[in-house]
């Protein structure tokens, strides 16, 4: 895990607490999705500290909130990990993405503005730009997949995703990793947005739940390979 290097003050007051707090829940996820912290790997308050270099506090709190996001778990005689997912809790998040995104791309059909258009079609450009880097892949594909979420233009399916979404943390490796996964889930991605753009609901649905069907299939290759 990257070290956090930034001055501690000698008095912490709550504003700067929350902020300290927001920090390390965000370092901390972003160490939970590269694989620097893993499934199963125990996590002590006393050294995540020493490693952001902050106090315990906001560790603290960072730790609770990702334990009530379902990503820290406390074991019985291992005190707190990294939560672990089974082959069909795996295959129930892909289930339920299908549901929910496809649903998203539907209502995102029916409400997303002219700037959300393009914008989509911009992170499609980023994405086409890095096709041999498959972390810059994943990071482009996170963001289009949330501008997604938002131009759906439904606060209840945007929090239930955005909940999913932390469940998706702990996957593991990007399944950009797969060959050719990065080509083909980009022309998707096209095709989710071209239907969007001509209003189609039902396209929209229909190619996101291949869009995640594939992707899926491409966690499983991932999976048996491991």
């Amino acid at each position: 895990m990257k070290e956090f290097t930034e001055p501690q003050s000698t008095k912490t007051s709550p504003r700067s607490s929350l902020s300290r707090a927001a920090h390390a829940h965000q370092q901390l996820m972003e160490a939970i999705r590269s694989g620097q912290l893993k499934p199963g790997q125990r996590v002590r308050e006393t050294d995540l500290a020493e490693q952001l270099q902050i106090s315990r506090t906001p560790v603290r709190e960072a730790l609770h909130r990702l334990q009530s996001e379902g990503l820290i778990v406390n074991a019985p005689q291992r005190g707190l990990i990294i939560a672990e997912l089974d082959y069909q809790q795996i295959m129930e998040l892909y289930q339920m993405r299908e549901v929910l995104e496809s649903t998203a791309a539907g209502l995102a059909a029916k409400h997303a503005s002219e700037p959300e258009i393009y914008a989509l079609r911009e992170m499609i450009s980023k994405q086409q730009d890095c096709l041999d880097d498959a972390e810059a892949q994943a990071h482009h594909n996170r963001l289009f997949h949330n501008a997604l979420y938002h131009a759906s233009h439904n606060r209840y399916l945007l929090k239930t995703l955005n909940s999913l979404k932390d469940a998706m943390v702990l996957l593991g490796a990007t399944t950009y990793k797969v060959p050719g996964r990065s080509e083909t889930a980009l022309e998707e991605h096209r095709a989710i947005v071209d239907a969007i753009e001509k209003g189609d609901r039902t396209a929209a649905e229909d190619i996101t739940r291949e869009h995640i069907r594939a992707a899926q299939k491409a966690r499983i290759e991932l999976i048996n390979q491991g």
